[in-house]
């Protein structure tokens, strides 16, 4: 019994590691598939700065609270309004 424990840890220790699985590759949302870089200005202005901006794409505006779906769209530019009432950030998805 001892002996077939002792060959069990041997055999245990020359194993090899599992290795974790690869990183995830960087999601979509991270790149601008909706074109957002040239209102990124916007950023901390007042919300209300989108009233004077024509935008000729889907839009959303998400304010502090406001239920949001899950769905992920690309070509959609999200406008996150701070508790301040500023434009916190803006991303696509």
């Amino acid at each position: 019994m001892k002996r077939t424990l002792s060959l069990l840890l041997l055999l245990t220790a020359c194993a090899p590691a599992v290795q974790p699985p690869a990183t995830a590759p960087v999601p979509a949302a991270a790149e601008d598939t909706c074109g957002a870089a040239p209102y990124a200005s916007l950023v901390g202005q007042d919300g209300t700065a989108l009233e004077k901006v024509l935008i000729l794409k889907p839009v959303r505006i998400i304010r502090p609270g406001m239920a949001v779906t899950m769905d992920f769209s690309p070509a959609r530019m999200n406008f996150d309004i701070g508790p301040d009432g500023r434009i916190a950030r803006i991303f696509c998805g």
